[in-house]
């Protein structure tokens, strides 16, 4: 089973502080911009740092041509900014439990670990190595807001890449993926992949609000066992 983890609200709580600071720098740095007074109509939770960068430079009045032609520069300049502001230890914002449930899982030979994120790859690595986590996660796996400003383009970029590693001729099969994380948008990302999803209420949304995965749960425990019973119903 291909597990596709989120970070923000899933794996990592209050870990974006500094990860909002520089991708608001980074825009006042290659657009010329201060977004600081800006406030999204939208929230923020379950988006790409993409489509985040662009949101508030639609409301600051940049036009979405220029946008599209200093992405890739708000990207770089978002990812070097943040390698300086991330703390060196961000352990006390990792999720309780979660440590343990992905040593427990790396042991395991019928799941394979990876990553859904809306963040930029070089902002998750740094973030999830700061966390204690990165190392549960092989680099050139996963899909990031790197790769696209569409979240639901993600979990098929990522099973792409573990069909790869896996020495696959195909992508990974989408009966045998399931997408782990805290938003509507995470749940949205998932189906439009026609994927499997387990919610988990450590973010800012309540069980009501995550009604449309296949299981919503509370706790790193609880995010074992429904692991578990997809992976025997995938299995008989």
């Amino acid at each position: 089973m291909l597990l596709l983890f989120d970070i923000d609200g899933t794996l990592m709580k209050g870990a974006s502080g500094a990860h909002a600071a520089a991708l608001r720098q980074a825009l006042k740095n290659v657009h010329g911009v201060d977004v600081d007074g800006v406030r999204l109509v939208v929230p923020a939770a379950g988006r790409t740092d993409g489509e985040i960068a662009r949101l508030y430079l639609l409301e600051a009045g940049i036009s979405a041509e220029r946008i599209d032609a200093r992405a890739a520069d708000v990207q770089e300049e978002c990812c070097r900014l943040y390698a300086g502001l991330c703390p060196s230890d961000l352990s006390s914002l990792v999720v309780r439990g979660m440590p343990e449930l992905l040593e427990a899982l790396s042991a395991r030979d019928d799941v394979q670990l990876s990553l859904v994120t809306g963040n930029f790859e070089a902002v998750a690595r740094v973030k999830l190595k700061a966390g204690g986590l990165g190392h549960w996660f092989a680099r050139g796996q996963g899909g990031f807001g790197s790769d696209s400003e569409d979240r639901t383009m993600l979990p098929p970029i990522a099973r792409r890449r573990a069909g790869e590693l896996g020495g696959l001729s195909t992508s990974w099969p989408r009966e045998r993926t399931v997408v782990i994380g805290d938003t509507p948008r995470d749940i949205a990302c998932a189906r439009a992949d026609d994927l499997r999803c387990v919610a988990v209420t450590t973010g800012p949304h309540g069980r009501a609000e995550l009604g449309g995965a296949d299981a919503v749960v509370d706790s790193a425990p609880e995010l074992l066992e429904a692991i578990d019973a997809l992976t025997a119903a995938t299995s008989g």
